[in-house]
C-alpha cells in the first residue's frame, strides 16, 4: 500500500506568526493523519489498495466514507503546498496575467477570494482553479474537491475551523487575509498551471502521433 502521510514542506514553526506551530501540529499530525489512516483502512483488501490517492478520490462515490476520507487527505496534501514562509503578496507569472484578465486587478481578486472563503457556510474550501482558458474562484463544501471535475486546482485555502481556530478563533476573515498577504505560494500555483498546459498539449498531440504509427 502506497498511501502515507506526506511530511509538511516546511518546519512546524515556519509559518509563524500567521499560523502557529500548535495549529500545524494538530492540523497535520492529527486531522490530516486521521484522513490518511481512514483511507488506508477502507481500501485495504480491495481493488483500490494499490491505487494512488488521486485514483482513489476519482473512483469513489461522493459523500461515501471512502470519498470523504480520501478527498480530505488529498485536499490537505494540496493545501500545505499552497503556503510557504515569506509567501503572499502579488501573484507572479502566468497566473498573475490570468488573474488580471479575469478580475481586473490583484485587489479585485483578493476581495472576491476573501468573500468566497469567508462566506463558505460551515466547513469547506475556497479554490483558485483553471477552468478552460480562464481562472475562477470556487467553493466546495466538506470534502468535495475540483479534482473530480474538469477544473484544475491551482490554489486552495482550508476554511474548516481546525485550520485556524486555535490562532484566530472566530476571526475567519483575519486568517484568510493572512493567507493572502503572508503565506500564499504563487510558485505552486504557476507549477500547477504549467502541468495543466503540458497535459493539454500532450492530449492535442495524441491523435497525430497515433496516425503516424499507422
Amino acid at each position: 500500500m502506497s498511501l502515507i502521510l506526506p511530511p509538511l514542506p516546511y518546519a512546524l514553526d515556519a509559518l509563524e506568526p500567521h499560523i502557529s506551530r500548535r495549529t500545524l501540529a494538530a492540523h497535520h499530525g492529527h486531522h490530516h493523519a486521521a484522513y490518511v489512516e481512514k483511507t488506508r483502512a477502507l481500501v485495504r483488501n480491495t481493488p483500490l489498495e494499490s491505487a494512488s490517492l488521486d485514483e482513489i478520490v476519482r473512483s469513489s462515490t461522493q459523500a461515501t466514507p471512502l470519498f470523504n476520507a480520501a478527498a480530505q487527505a488529498w485536499n490537505h496534501a494540496f493545501y500545505w503546498q499552497c503556503m510557504r514562509p515569506g509567501g503572499g503578496g502579488e501573484a507572479q507569472g502566468t497566473v498573475a496575467k490570468l488573474i488580471k484578465d479575469q478580475f481586473g486587478s490583484r485587489s479585485a481578486f483578493s476581495q472576491q477570494f476573501v468573500t468566497a472563503a469567508g462566506d463558505q457556510f460551515g466547513s469547506g474550501w475556497a479554490w483558485l482553479v483553471l477552468d478552460g482558458s480562464r481562472v475562477r474562484i470556487i467553493n466546495t463544501p466538506n470534502a468535495e474537491t475540483p479534482l473530480t471535475t474538469t477544473q484544475v486546482p491551482l490554489l486552495t485555502i482550508d476554511v474548516w475551523e481546525h485550520a485556524y481556530y486555535l490562532d484566530y478563533q472566530h476571526r475567519r476573515l483575519d486568517y484568510i487575509a493572512a493567507f493572502l498577504t503572508h503565506l500564499v505560494n504563487w510558485d505552486f500555483a504557476n507549477h500547477n498551471m504549467s502541468l495543466a498546459t503540458k497535459t493539454d498539449v500532450a492530449r492535442e498531440a495524441e491523435p497525430s502521433a497515433r496516425s503516424l504509427r499507422r
